[in-house]
């Protein structure tokens, strides 16, 4: 024992046994440290990933909910753009409608226009109030009265009771004359034209334009009363 003693107290001293241990320390520190320093990258690697991960999270959720609102509204404008194409449609569909009704009925009263002079009195009467009318318009002393050829006795004596009449409600005479060269078309279903002005002004109120008149001015208040006020209208005149 005390010889293997002596030869482990020589390897001590011996400079290469020493050399040797001093590698095997050195080997362990660099060991150790190389350990700690890839521990410290792990870490940071991790921490890194982990940030990065949270990141491409935040990013993706934040794709995910611009796709979800822009696709939201790309389905909130289709469902309004629907719904007022339908909406459009459907109130095309009532004017149609109405429309129909309106143009019937006036086709109707125009059928009609010729049946108002059946009844020769109210005829007459007709007639009369029609050239005052002008009468009034014109304020002339002479003017002219075109009539159909059939009704030439009837607006004589139509425009003899104008004249009484003019007479009495504007205290002064008028000339008022039957022009028979210038008749009304024989399509013509009624009424009358009052011409003055040296020939240059017409009134023209046969039953055809009184009915036009009629389409056009009277038209708001035809439809207000077959088919009720109109209840996206804000304003009236």
């Amino acid at each position: 024992m005390s010889q293997a003693h002596a030869l482990s107290d020589d390897q001590r001293d011996d400079p290469v046994f020493q050399v040797s241990g001093e590698l095997k320390k050195m080997t362990a520190f660099i060991r150790q440290e190389a350990l700690e320093k890839a521990k410290e990258i792990q870490i940071k690697a991790d921490e890194e990933f982990a940030i990065e991960k949270s990141k491409l999270v935040r990013e993706e959720t934040s794709s995910i909910d611009s796709s979800y609102e822009k696709r939201f509204k790309q389905a909130a404008m289709s469902q309004q753009i629907t719904r007022s194409t339908v909406a459009n449609k459907s109130r095309l569909r009532v004017l149609t409608a109405r429309q129909a009704v309106l143009d019937d009925l006036f086709d109707q009263a125009r059928d009609k226009l010729g049946a108002f002079t059946k009844d020769k009195a109210k005829y007459q009467e007709t007639l009369k109030n029609l050239i005052l009318e002008g009468a009034y318009a014109l304020n002339e002393g002479k003017i002219l009265v075109r009539a159909r050829k059939p009704d030439y006795d009837v607006a004589k004596k139509a425009i003899g009771e104008a004249q009484k009449e003019y007479k009495e409600k504007v205290n002064k005479d008028i000339s008022i004359e039957l022009d028979d060269k210038n008749p009304q078309p024989e399509a013509c279903s009624g009424g009358l034209s009052i011409v003055g002005g040296g020939g240059k002004i017409d009134i023209n109120n046969t039953f055809e334009e009184r009915l036009r008149l009629l389409e056009t001015d009277a038209l708001p208040s035809v439809r207000t009363t077959l088919f009720g006020p109109n209840e996206n209208r804000k304003f009236y005149d």
